[in-house]
């Protein structure tokens, strides 16, 4: 079975000028019917859809041309090959999804991001993967937001930066960490982290030493008020 240019051109969804130039740089040659119009048959569309694949991960067209032309080319090798690397980018892409999603989210909300959460999201996600990688909680987390869109995320920010401000009105205004009012919102924000993953009391204290033993989450904590970090791990102990 043969196919004329314009049903390539179609089925590939490239130009049929693109399909002429291959032709004639010697990357994909038709064959030629007897009025000299262009025809491809199956192992010429396989070829095409090989160069489809080297030119999505931004292969320039005579490289392609130079791997194809190989002698040792192997089709199947090539494509295992491909898969991999189109996986990578498909990760990679995911990472910069999320960083455009939460800078959409930041902007909406007027938080002015960090140095570091602008730049730095695939640099957390690797290290998340790289601490708790083979965890349940991290696949946990991984599987129940696969799904969030930006109005989960929005809301999810919103609650965090809720229950932040709420703990450091609780600090200024005086109220011990193991006040009534303490003790409830700690409950919240074990409940905020179970959206991720399921987070027993006890793993909520463990989560809380984390505050102070990385500078980074003090760092969150204490933006909101000075010292909140500490009164946050206070509570959460109460609340246990």
């Amino acid at each position: 079975m043969t196919y004329t240019v314009g049903e390539v051109a179609r089925l590939a969804g490239v130009t049929i000028r693109a399909l002429h130039h291959y032709d004639e740089i010697g990357l994909v040659m038709a064959e030629r019917t007897a009025g000299g119009h262009r025809v491809y048959d199956t192992a010429t569309l396989e070829r095409i859809q090989q160069v489809m694949f080297f030119k999505e991960l931004e292969f320039p067209l005579e490289t392609i041309k130079e791997i194809m032309a190989d002698p040792d080319f192997d089709r199947r090798a090539a494509l295992t090959q491909q898969r991999a690397m189109l996986f990578g980018k498909i990760e990679r892409l995911r990472s910069v999804l999320d960083a455009v999603d939460l800078a959409m989210i930041a902007q909406d909300e007027g938080i002015t991001m960090s140095a570091n959460e602008m730049f730095d999201h695939s640099h957390y996600e690797d290290e998340a993967k790289d601490k708790w990688g083979g965890t349940d909680r991290y696949h946990q987390s991984q599987q129940r937001t696969e799904g969030f869109d930006q109005e989960d995320w929005s809301e999810t920010l919103e609650e965090a930066s809720r229950i932040a401000g709420q703990f450091a009105d609780l600090k200024r205004a005086g109220s011990k960490p193991d006040s009534p009012e303490a003790v409830t919102l700690a409950e919240d924000h074990r409940l905020h982290i179970n959206r991720f993953y399921d987070c027993s009391p006890a793993m909520h204290v463990g989560l809380a030493e984390m505050y102070v033993a990385d500078a980074r989450f003090a760092e969150y904590w204490d933006k909101f008020e000075p010292g909140l970090s500490e009164y946050v791990i206070a509570a959460i102990h109460a609340n246990t």
